[in-house]
């Protein structure tokens, strides 16, 4: 610095050469940024002399023409402000020499205050290139540090002597999704960074913490503990941890390293519960002992709180609880004190899960408000946390497993993976022994039933029905003797054999109960079958079709009735020889009767007593002879002991006479008799034997027809052939006869024992209306003896109709 800017300075001599052998640079300022003092270290650092500098624009001298504006600003904002713009009155900026080359430099400021502010600024100024090079050189090794840090596969953490967190890297800070900002004290750091021992459940104590330990100057070696933060999944650790000590003894804190072996324990945990769940499925003779030793091996196995198994019930309409499990002694079980065993789809946890059929976790209980069980709740009985999973067999599902824990738990999806498997094991299991109690089941329903088929003489079995419309035998009972004399080989088509041996004048029989079942409408027939033993056996069948998978099956009893034929044949022929030796023994001393009434009816002088008794016993042997000759007539019929005289004969004008010959007994019942018939019809009939007809059928419905009745008698030509309703017939042209009244009628029933000997329908009793029950049977014996047929069926809106069809008779040409 000259003379002249150190006498600009106005001080001594000594300051002077203070400055000008000072090793900083020294620069004195006016308020406009003018150079008023530059010394000699300045002309150094800068490449500009005093004479150059002095009185010269500062920023025109060392400022890069990039920054110039801005320092000029900031020189105007330090001029108006002061001090308070730069408290510590240091400044780093970046100038340029008179070469143009840009470097730091560090200025410590002394401001002169004037009248209107700032009136000069002194600075000392020196290089600081070669302390930033430095400075870049730390970083850089910091960041190699870092990155060497964040490479490891375990997580660092290091704090210095007092206890402050210095270090950490990538791995340690992903075991905490949010690291504490605020330093914690030792003693705080288990609730600061949330360790807890290996249950997962209790806080560490400060002096269990493994950095303290080093920091104590303990070496820890493979510490077990939880990372559970109340945000993020919880983590199981492993920690290794060291003080950190110089050469000379000097402590300067500690370090640890973790590793996270919560997949890896987790992945043992499950591959123990699998081999413990094999063994427990393996050893297990029932669902409910299956699913206890589940529930132990799965809940150990992740540290969880409780666990229970629910099954589907066999109605299929309620969840049944089987089994539920908790450690001894570690926490609370749900109380079973009015708790449903039973839950319907929807209701509670497993309603739910069930009804859905997909899995459902509960991070925490008490913030949703679901309740394990219905009725019940959960975070009473200690329970914070839940995961249901269905339990199925192929779409099915066959029950539901609830694990709990006493942590909140956020939702784990790979878990959850992990327990679908089990899961799947234990529906595997379920379904196995279903299918092995339901063989069971069978094997014992099968030999009860084939102990009470032992048991019976009939003959149980099932076919199934070919497209051809054949019986292929699917089983046979113990008694097929029965109808083929021995006991068929197991491989024997029975169906085809009885085709085969089917007596030929009954395999029309056989052939319609073959077609019935076709339709799929059950049947039964009897037909005589020559059995495999040579005998010929009549065979009561009876079959009921259901169809499966598309065919068509066929369940069925054949019952030897053999002897039932037999002994209805005896009985028949027994009757018949009974009612003509009766009838032929009764005859001729009732005619003797008749015979000497007459007498006593033609003696005079008899009393009007006398007269009464005799005409009452005149009346009586009458009636008693017209049975006995009915009885005769039906034997003689059946029997084909009476001819029938057949000719050309008109209907019409026997119906005529029929209907007139009855007129007066329709006149005291103010009964309506109609009669409707067409052009005079010949039929090729016993006129005599059609006339019995006649007079029986409107006898019957004038005697069964309430008084205002109608009878309505209808004659009409019309095939002989008769309808679905009636009985076979002749073919040919022919008459019809129709025979209907609004008499009482017939319960339905019964219509197909009408024309039986000696029968009343129930309707007849009931009413108190006496009757043989002969005159239908001989009816229909003369009408089948010409060729004819007659059938009954129920009039609409009351009463019977009767219809008889005979052939007409041949034309005389």
């Amino acid at each position: 610095m000259t003379m002249g800017s150190v006498a600009q300075l106005g001080d001594a001599a000594a300051v002077q050469s203070i400055l000008e052998q000072a090793h900083d640079a020294f620069v004195s300022l006016d308020a406009t940024g003018a150079v008023r003092a530059w010394n000699t270290a300045a002309e150094r650092l800068f490449g500009w002399s005093s004479e150059e500098a002095l009185g010269r624009d500062v920023f025109g001298l060392i400022a890069p023409a990039a920054l110039r504006r801005r320092y000029e600003r900031g020189l105007a904002v330090l001029r108006e402000r002061g001090s308070e713009v730069l408290p510590d009155r240091r400044m780093e900026l970046v100038v340029a020499d008179r070469a143009g080359r840009e470097f730091p430099i560090e200025a410590a400021l002394q401001l002169d205050s004037g009248p209107h502010g700032v009136a000069a600024v002194h600075a000392f100024v020196h290089d600081i290139s070669a302390r930033q090079e430095a400075r870049r050189q730390l970083e850089a090794e910091r960041t190699f540090l870092q990155a060497l840090l964040d490479s490891l596969d375990v997580g660092v953490i290091a704090c210095d002597a007092h206890g402050r967190m210095s270090v950490t890297n990538q791995v340690a800070r992903r075991l905490y999704p949010a690291f504490p900002d605020a330093p914690a004290e030792p003693e705080d750091w288990p609730r600061a960074y949330h360790l807890f021992t290996p249950d997962g459940r209790t806080h560490l104590r400060s002096e269990q913490v493994p950095l303290a330990r080093a920091l104590a100057g303990e070496h820890v070696d493979g510490q077990h503990l939880m990372i559970c933060p109340p945000e993020g999944r919880a983590r199981r650790c492993l920690v290794n941890a060291r003080p950190l000590i110089t050469g000379d003894g000097q402590r300067l804190g500690a370090v640890l390293a973790v590793r996270d072996i919560t997949d890896r324990h987790r992945a043992q945990a499950l591959r123990e519960a699998q081999d413990a769940v094999a063994v427990a499925l393996a050893e297990s003779s029932s669902a409910e002992q299956a699913a206890g030793g589940v529930l132990a091996a799965v809940v150990q196995a992740l540290g969880w709180t409780y666990g229970e198994c629910w099954q589907v019930g066999p109605d299929q309409r309620h969840l049944v609880r089987i089994s539920r499990w908790s450690p001894p002694g570690q926490g609370p079980a749900p109380s079973a004190g009015g708790e449903p065993v039973r839950v319907r789809p929807g209701q509670g946890l497993p309603g739910t899960v069930w009804r859905s059929g997909r899995a459902a976790w509960i991070a925490d209980l008490q913030a949703d408000g679901n309740a394990l069980l219905p009725g019940q709740a959960a975070p009473q009985a200690g329970l914070r946390a839940a995961v249901a999973l269905p339990v199925r067999s192929g779409r099915q599902v066959l029950g539901v497993l609830v694990l709990c824990t006493d942590a909140v738990q956020q939702v784990d999806h790979d878990l959850v993976d992990l327990l679908d498997g089990v899961c799947a094991h234990v529906g595997r299991y379920l379904e196995r022994t279903r299918a092995e109690e339901l063989a069971l089941d069978l094997a014992e329903s099968r030999r009860h039933f084939d102990q009470v088929l032992s048991q019976i003489d009939d003959n149980v079995w099932s076919a199934q029905i070919t497209p051809d419309g054949q019986l292929r035998s699917v089983f046979q009972g113990s008694n097929a003797a029965a109808v083929l004399g021995v006991q068929p080989p197991g491989d024997l088509n029975v169906g085809t054999v009885l085709t085969e041996r089917i007596h030929p004048e009954d395999r029309a029989a056989w052939d319609a109960f073959r077609s019935e079942l076709a339709t799929g409408r059950a049947a039964q027939a009897e037909c005589r079958v020559i059995g495999l033993d040579g005998r010929t056996r009549w065979i009561w069948m009876r079959g009921t079709p259901r169809r499966e998978r598309g065919r068509v099956f066929v369940d069925g009893i054949s019952t030897d009735v053999t002897e039932r034929h037999r002994l209805a044949e005896e009985r028949d022929r027994i009757k018949d020889e009974l009612v003509a030796l009766v009838s032929h023994e009764l005859r001729n001393p009732v005619g003797a009767i008749r015979g000497y009434v007459e007498m006593l009816l033609d003696t005079p002088g008899l009393s009007d007593v006398q007269l009464r008794f005799a005409e009452v016993i005149d009346r009586t042997s009458t009636h008693l002879l017209h049975l006995v000759d009915d009885l005769l007539d039906l034997a003689r019929l059946e029997a084909g002991h009476i001819a029938i005289d057949a000719r050309p004969t008109s209907l019409t004008r026997l119906v005529r006479q029929a209907a007139d010959d009855h007129r007066a007994a329709v006149g005291t019942r103010r009964l309506t008799l109609d009669l409707e018939t067409e052009v005079p019809l010949l039929v090729h009939a016993d006129p005599l034997r059609l006339r019995q007809v006649l007079d029986n059928l409107l006898s019957n419905a004038i005697k069964y027809t309430p008084d205002d009745g109608a009878v309505t008698v209808t004659v009409t030509a019309g095939d002989p052939r008769p309808g679905p309703a009636d009985g076979d017939g002749a073919h040919g042209p022919g008459a019809v006869l129709t025979v209907a009244d609004t008499g009482i009628g017939i319960p339905p029933e019964e219509y197909g024992q009408l024309f039986s000997r000696f029968f009343r329908a129930a309707t007849a009793r009931t009413a108190g209306i006496k009757g043989t029950g002969l005159g239908l049977a001989i009816t229909k014996a003369i009408v089948e003896a010409h060729g004819g047929t007659i059938s009954a069926r129920p009039r609409d809106g009351g009463g019977t109709v009767v219809t008889v069809r005979l052939p007409a008779a041949l034309d005389p040409s």
